[in-house]
């Protein structure tokens, strides 16, 4: 349970370096208790090259170098802040309506936008989840290598979906499989 705890923190440290590198404003985070005052966030941040403005990963380089590792976390960070900020005008709006529409069709149209809303906001928060745990991947120095068969991924790849956990083969073979047990 200790080990467990001590990894949540080390990971909110982590979180905390990671937005103040991106948003400019160290104390700001996205998960509560985030900030235990450690130093570990300043000795993070000060081991991250600064990218040259304008940079894109290429193959040219060796692959999952610092400045590559940088790049995407900076691109999943801005990705995640994106998600937050939609997910809170989305909060904002929701308290706002009012769901006592004089005329039924109004109000079965205004329940189904706030269906669809929150829908939307639901694979959001799994997408921000998938978001941590790519940064994690990152940290870790996992990130960029497939799961299953520990190949690197491809920066075509990554740059689409920077979340990618699969290779392009083994993602194609995992969705055959998908195919073949659904159909029994």
């Amino acid at each position: 349970m200790k080990a467990s705890s001590n990894r949540e923190n080390s990971g909110n440290l982590k979180f905390v370096a990671m937005t103040a590198a991106v948003t400019g404003k160290a104390g700001e985070s996205y998960r509560s208790s985030a900030f235990d005052g450690d130093t570990q966030v300043d000795e993070a941040a000060a081991e991250r090259p600064d990218l040259p403005p304008g940079y894109l990963p290429s193959e040219r380089e060796s692959f999952m170098n610092p400045l590559q590792r940088e790049y995407f976390r900076q691109k999943l960070l801005r990705w995640r802040a994106e998600l937050q900020r939609e997910s809170t005008e989305t909060l904002q709006h929701l308290k706002e309506e009012t769901l006592s529409q004089p005329d039924l069709t109004d109000r079965a149209s205004l329940e189904t936008d706030r269906s669809l809303e929150l829908r939307t906001r639901d694979r959001e928060r799994k997408l921000i989840a998938k978001i941590d745990a790519a940064l994690e991947r990152i940290e870790d120095g996992s990130y960029g290598y497939c799961e299953e068969t520990s190949e690197p991924i491809g920066l075509r790849r990554l740059e689409a979906r920077p979340i990618a956990t699969l290779s392009l083969e083994a993602q194609e073979r995992h969705e055959r499989m998908e195919r073949t047990h659904r159909d029994d």
